[in-house]
């Protein structure tokens, strides 16, 4: 029996794959790409280490791809017949059960077991943390990680990462102050933690600090040549500052060299990339032909359905190309997977992905009035989608623009009035206020909305 650095209890007599495991994790924590690599060592040094399998497990799922479940569940047969398991690795391996089920609700609960015994636990606690942010729990983020707050401190090796989940947990909730607090503080002391960098940049954006936003994420393209692909999603966030400050050259330069620069054979970064290029539009912004790479792979993936905010945007970026019989076909794989399927995921998908969906559609379509009546129910419904606040936002864009476009004005009145409440130094959705109250000639209100934007 040996430990972690952290010192939990690992099934294996090596201490060499006890520290692979070690650096795996710091890895993954810090988005870098080697953490699959450091596993497999673990395995080499300990084939039977039942830990090293299940996190190998994890990180096969982390690859959002069906054509590696087969390999994860031999590995969850091999550790069910029989294997030696400590208590805390028999409920990694349980969640890992209901993980590749797609039941993300009954991961997250083993997960909160381990976290009540082992707090300490950050590979749990990370897992966790992304699997409760892909079914849009705020208040079950926050609570998790202030569950275990107690037992950390700046001496427990990975601090800084559970800050910057803290932080994120505390944005999502609301708590802007105490959230950047929290992420500069982790950013400080781990300069390179995209997860705190992130948070921070998530603050100013529901804030509608879009000055200091860009600002924040003013960093060297080649800052992080070591990261994951989740380096772009913060390249993401910068362009979407850019975006608010009407920048929309350096939006391109951002989504041409930094959010594609992630592509490969394998991976298209769909999520973050269509969620900018319909924001441009949304503007007013012609996106030239960078639909295309984008409907492409996603007409890959439309029998995957891992993660609903995944089907989300494969559906988006097929119906802006105006692939509307691939988009449908989408649609009805959604729909045979929410009966045949069990867990959160489908259940998700039944009953708020497929009308999300089939609104995006009818959006993308020019059919605005059905888009409109399909997402006005539902504008403060999304969570069970997963993502963050932020990246919902785009649906009630979508929203707003369709009610503008077909004629919907006092739906569009609506809609501005609380967006421009929650993000007062929004200027293009003064702008769009605006010109919704001069249409409907409301003109002193039209004026001073005007003026807002202008400000």
């Amino acid at each position: 029996m040996k430990h972690d650095i952290r010192g939990l209890e690992i099934s294996t007599s090596s201490e060499t794959a006890a520290k692979k495991l070690d650096l795996a994790v710091a890895d993954y924590l810090d988005y870098g790409t080697g953490a699959g690599s450091l596993v497999k060592e673990a395995l080499g040094e300990d084939p039977d280490c039942a830990l090293a399998q299940c996190y190998r497990g994890y990180l096969l799922m982390m690859l959002e791809n069906r054509a590696v479940f087969p390999k994860i569940q031999e590995t969850l047969d091999r550790l069910s017949a029989g294997a030696e398991l400590n208590p805390r690795e028999r409920l990694h391996v349980k969640a890992l059960q209901a993980w590749v089920k797609g039941d993300l609700f009954n991961a997250c609960l083993a997960w909160e077991e381990i976290l009540e015994t082992y707090p300490l636990d950050l590979m749990a606690l990370k897992l966790h943390h992304t699997m409760a942010f892909y079914t849009g729990r705020s208040n079950v983020l926050r609570s998790v990680v202030s569950g275990v707050l107690g037992e950390w401190d700046e001496d427990t090796p990975g601090y800084s990462n559970v800050q910057g989940m803290y932080a994120y947990a505390l944005e999502e909730c609301g708590d802007y102050e105490q959230a950047e607090r929290w992420g500069r503080e982790a950013t400080e002391r781990n300069p390179e933690d995209l997860w705190a960098i992130h948070s921070v940049a998530h603050v100013m954006e529901m804030q509608g600090r879009t000055k200091e936003g860009t600002q924040w994420l003013d960093l060297p393209a080649d800052l992080w040549p070591r990261k994951n692909f989740f380096k772009a999603h913060v390249w993401w966030h910068a362009a979407l500052f850019n975006v608010a400050e009407r920048n929309y050259d350096r939006a391109f330069q951002l989504f041409d060299n930094e959010l594609s620069s992630t592509n490969s054979d394998k991976y298209i970064d769909v999520s973050n990339q269509a969620a900018l290029l319909k924001r441009l539009e949304i503007a007013g912004v012609d996106v030239g032909d960078r639909w295309d790479l984008l409907a492409e792979h996603s007409a890959t993936r439309i029998n995957d359905h891992i993660l609903p905010f995944r089907d989300a945007h494969f559906c988006l970026a097929l119906a802006a190309k105006g692939n509307f019989d691939i988009a449908r076909q989408h649609i009805e794989s959604m729909a045979v997977f929410a009966r045949s399927g069990e867990g959160w995921t489908a259940e998700a998908t039944k009953t708020t992905l497929i009308p999300l969906c089939e609104a995006i559609v009818a959006y993308e379509a020019g059919e605005y009035a059905r888009a409109c009546d399909l997402l006005w129910p539902m504008r403060n419904e999304l969570a069970p989608i997963g993502g963050s606040l932020a990246q919902r936002d785009l649906f009630t864009q979508i929203l707003i623009d369709a009610a503008v476009k077909g004629g919907r004005l006092t739906t569009a009145r609506s809609l501005l009035s609380e967006r421009v409440a929650r993000f007062p130094h929004n200027k293009p959705s003064w702008s769009q206020y605006a010109q919704v109250l001069s249409d409907l000639g409301e003109t002193d209100r039209a004026s001073r909305a005007a003026a807002h934007a202008g400000a």
